[in-house]
């Protein structure tokens, strides 16, 4: 009986520990990417076509290509996603970067960190300020 409480109880320390470490990993990096500036695109000078744009920060790296015709944002498309992504959550922030012409949109709670890494790419794709 002794024994079996043993492992049972190294069974739970071992899982406690790899919970542990897997809320550690996916919690690294939220609080400098909360914090991450986003600027705002001036569209009047690029030239339609198709660009492609990184951010790269811990698990919220991703890779977009931005499809400008006639000045304006008229396509987002994802090339390499962050990890835990929805697509929901990216088909929103797309939708409202191509609304308003802007990376000045409103972020949903709770997914700062990721909105911010595709407002950051598309600015890298289409050179922000």
């Amino acid at each position: 009986m002794k024994k079996l409480l043993k492992i049972v109880g190294f069974v739970f320390l071992a899982l406690f520990a790899v919970l542990a470490i897997a809320v550690y990993a996916i919690a690294q990096g939220t609080v400098e990417g909360t914090k991450v500036v986003v600027g705002d695109i001036d569209l009047t000078e690029v030239a339609d076509g198709t660009y492609t744009g990184e951010y790269a920060f811990k698990r919220w790296t991703n890779t977009l290509n931005v499809t400008v015709s006639d000045h304006k944002i008229t396509k987002i498309e994802i090339e390499k996603n962050v990890q835990f992504y929805s697509q929901e959550l990216s088909d929103q922030v797309f939708a409202d970067v191509i609304a308003k012409q802007s990376l000045d949109i409103d972020i949903q709670s709770g997914a700062t960190v990721t909105s911010k890494a595709y407002l950051k790419a598309i600015e890298d794709a289409v050179g922000g300020n």
